[in-house]
């Protein structure tokens, strides 16, 4: 299977979302646009275009029916998927970092940042009540006044949220209420991502402190630790076999100065029972911002945003940050893993300025396998 690159965003992308079928992709980033493709060819089915900030969530329904995204221009906003078309704009006091549809897809719930004065919330509108909606009044809105939400997600039967906060705790929020029904502490620094399992029951947190970690989703009981020696920045837990992957690589403000070999930039997988490294998917010039399995399991996506450092002098065609999305599949062959991901090709742009060559190297891809036996798994 080749690998599928996407090219549709300016500038670095902050989430992705398959739908629940698998056939769709959502993708959001810093260029205040949101992307929808076709998952099996890569092509891009269309944009929802409104928001004029940094988009940084992005969430449909079970039906694939209605969208929401949230933006760093203080709205949180609902999309028709089929036409483009805005349903609802729900206004806010500092920007929207987490959204989602509960499963039935009739409670929406997103968090508001900690910013410019105002304090961190975390909002419930139920659908089923055009007048909440039209008067963008929550039936429930908890305040987080100690750290604020930087990752959330539904727990079973939307009964609950679970929120990873920057101080490292996860929280169990009332969906009801909006009281705390339990607390974890396992992380030491900012919690950068959480996602759930398939069937809800566990969720996997990304951390800055260099690991990922598996919790029930009821109890918050810790379950596994997943060690790196980098900030994680996503992590997923894969639908049909006991496998994890995580992305990440070296701080984003330090990339410039390290190559991709010691930055670390590569996916990978992990055993979720041993805890074992098993796997690693390479070739990826910058951070990975963002990891998703395919709902079928037998394919993955990952962001990843190209960067390059900035010259004292800067050159008469400005070389653009190009950030792209690598669909790359994992085909279980008997009691092999067939990884398909990408070797390197060098293109050499040169700008001559009074007497001076200017180069910047921009790193492409093409096919290379690499198999592992599972004999080499544990």
């Amino acid at each position: 299977m080749k690998p599928i690159l996407l090219q549709g965003h300016e500038r670095s992308i902050t989430q992705i979302k398959y739908n629940r079928e698998g056939d769709l992709l959502f993708s959001v980033a810093k260029d205040t646009v949101t992307n929808v493709w076709y998952s099996v060819n890569g092509e891009r089915l269309g944009t929802y275009n409104g928001h004029t900030g940094a988009v940084w969530c992005v969430d449909c329904d079970w039906d694939t029916k209605n969208v929401l995204t949230g933006s760093a221009d203080n709205s949180c906003r609902l999309w028709d998927c089929e036409t483009g078309k805005q349903l609802a704009l729900l206004n806010t006091n500092s920007a929207v970092r987490t959204c989602g549809f509960d499963f039935s897809g009739n409670i929406i719930m997103f968090s508001t940042d900690k910013q410019m004065g105002y304090q961190c919330f975390l909002n419930f509108f139920d659908l089923r009540d055009p007048q909440q909606m039209e008067d963008n009044n929550p039936y429930l809105s908890v305040p987080c006044s100690e750290c604020k939400i930087t990752s959330a997600v539904w727990g079973a039967l939307g009964e609950f949220v679970i929120a990873g906060h920057e101080n490292g705790e996860i929280n169990q929020f009332s969906a009801k209420s909006g009281e705390i029904l339990k607390k974890a502490k396992e992380h030491t620094r900012q919690i950068n991502d959480i996602q759930t399992s398939v069937d809800l029951t566990m969720v996997i947190t990304a951390s800055k402190d260099n690991t990922s970690k598996l919790f029930d989703s009821n109890s918050l009981d810790h379950i596994k630790t997943f060690r790196t020696d980098r900030p994680v920045n996503s992590a997923a837990i894969s639908p049909i076999m006991d496998h994890v992957v995580m992305g990440g690589g070296q701080e984003a403000m330090d990339v410039t100065t390290t190559s991709t070999r010691i930055g670390k930039f590569e996916a990978r997988f992990f055993h979720a029972a041993y805890e074992e490294e098993f796997g690693r998917v390479k070739g990826h010039f910058g951070p990975i911002n963002c990891v998703a399995f395919h709902p079928d399991g037998k394919r993955y996506c990952l962001t990843n945003s190209s960067t390059f450092s900035k010259n004292t002098e800067q050159p008469r065609n400005k070389l653009l940050d190009v950030p792209v999305v690598t669909v790359t599949a994992v085909e279980e062959k008997t009691d092999t893993y067939e990884f398909i991901t990408l070797t390197h090709t060098t293109l050499t742009l040169s700008w001559r300025r009074n007497q001076a060559t200017l180069s910047a190297n921009i790193t492409q891809s093409s096919q290379r396998k690499t198999s592992l036996a599972s004999s080499a798994l544990y």
